[in-house]
């Protein structure tokens, strides 16, 4: 691992349209992290599916804009483009109601995908886009066929009821970070039976331990992060600002998390950047708000 290096980073699962009351905006979880990624200097790809229909023009006319890749977005022939209605509260805080029986609910695992995973530096993926079988079967197989050092990133991203014990017990067995919020925390811990008198640092050590992961990284909102792993406990508190909406703070979180992770850098220090770039972007409109001098100056 080192700074020089251009990383090959995946965000594999939904690419979609957040659906605001004026204005939609690129958005899913995925598809967020692969634009933070490629801001940050590295090659960030979606690896997703749209709809043969005007709103999946809209999202490959997006990409060319954001100078990102369509290479690795199927087309689906009966399936519409993903679409999520947002909601902001008085704290920009978003509410999401997302649409079912969606082009990225029937991901293929083809030739290109398989290509794909066998080169990448680190894929990342969520619970939301395993909601279906076909979809949940191509992100397994995807991360299957990934090198054994490839960084697997389990963006855990609980939404609704599009989750199941089963998914996400295989998809912790198959990652070498889990990122989650604090609430997905307890919700996980409930899951697994676990009887959630654990302290957040508890709770994370035994993940670490049950699931032999690298790391697990916990948001907490306005109140910052831990970064943990079987060596250390890294706290920090988190940058204020004038919050617009957080819709994509996490996505971007976990992008300057794991290109920092790659080139080898302190816990503290990727704590640092993450949460520096994560409340960069709630102090923006939408998931993608554009690259600003601000952006340049701190990270590139």
């Amino acid at each position: 691992m080192n700074k020089e290096r251009l990383y090959v980073i995946v965000g594999l699962g939904e690419v979609l349209w957040d659906i605001f009351p004026k204005k939609k905006y690129l958005g899913g979880a995925p598809a967020n992290f692969a634009y933070y990624v490629s801001m940050l200097g590295h090659r960030g790809i979606i690896a997703s599916r749209i709809g043969k229909d005007e709103l999946g023009k809209g999202i490959l006319d997006s990409l060319t804009d954001l100078s990102l890749t369509k290479e690795y977005i199927q087309i689906d022939p009966n399936n519409p483009t993903g679409t999520v209605d947002v909601e902001i509260d008085s704290k920009g805080q978003p509410k999401f109601t997302i649409k079912k029986n969606v082009a990225w609910d029937f991901l293929e695992f083809n030739e290109k995908f398989k290509q794909l995973a066998e080169g990448v530096d680190a894929v990342c993926f969520g619970s939301l886009a395993q909601r279906s079988a076909i979809s949940h079967n191509t992100i397994i197989e995807f991360l299957k066929h990934t090198q054994n050092d490839t960084l697997k990133i389990f963006d855990i991203n609980l939404r609704q009821h599009f989750f199941s014990k089963s998914t996400l017990i295989e998809s912790l067995e198959l990652s070498s970070i889990l990122k989650l919020n604090d609430e997905e925390l307890r919700t996980l811990m409930d899951l697994l039976g676990y009887k959630n008198k654990e302290s957040e640092e508890e709770a994370c050590k035994l993940l670490i331990e049950a699931y032999m992961l690298d790391l697990v990284c916990l948001t907490k909102g306005e109140k910052g992060s831990l970064l943990i792993n079987d060596k250390e406990i890294v706290k920090h508190p988190g940058y204020k600002v004038t919050v617009a909406d957080t819709v994509g703070t996490g996505d971007a979180f976990t992008a300057a998390l794991v290109v920092k992770y790659l080139e080898g850098v302190s816990l503290k220090k990727i704590n640092e950047s993450a949460n520096k770039l994560a409340s960069w972007v709630a102090s923006k409109d939408g998931a993608t708000p554009p690259i600003n001098e601000y952006i340049k100056k701190e990270f590139l």
